[in-house]
């Protein structure tokens, strides 16, 4: 490796790589794998609809800022615009 490569901003050593090698090598547990799921959690009974929406520059600011601010995420006060908007 050239020793500049990371994830999540750790570095990856050799011993990594070989310990991740080793363990692939011993095989996994399939069942195990399916049971752990995968994706994002759901957020009611039924799969929730991904919705493309345009801002502005501007929007986007003023929309970040805002999340920053009450520690929340952009789809979070999206939601919650939207559900007082519709009450």
């Amino acid at each position: 490796m050239g020793g500049d490569e990371t994830i999540n901003g750790a570095p990856v050593t050799e011993e990594q790589i070989a310990a991740w090698s080793a363990e692939a090598e011993a095989g996994y547990d399939v069942d195990t794998l399916k049971r752990r799921g995968r994706g994002r959690p759901g957020r009611g009974a039924e799969p929730a609809q991904v919705v493309a929406l345009r801002l502005t520059s501007e929007e986007l600011a003023a929309l970040e800022e805002r999340a920053a601010r009450e520690h929340k995420s952009r789809s979070e006060l999206i939601r919650e615009a939207i559900a007082a908007y519709a009450a």
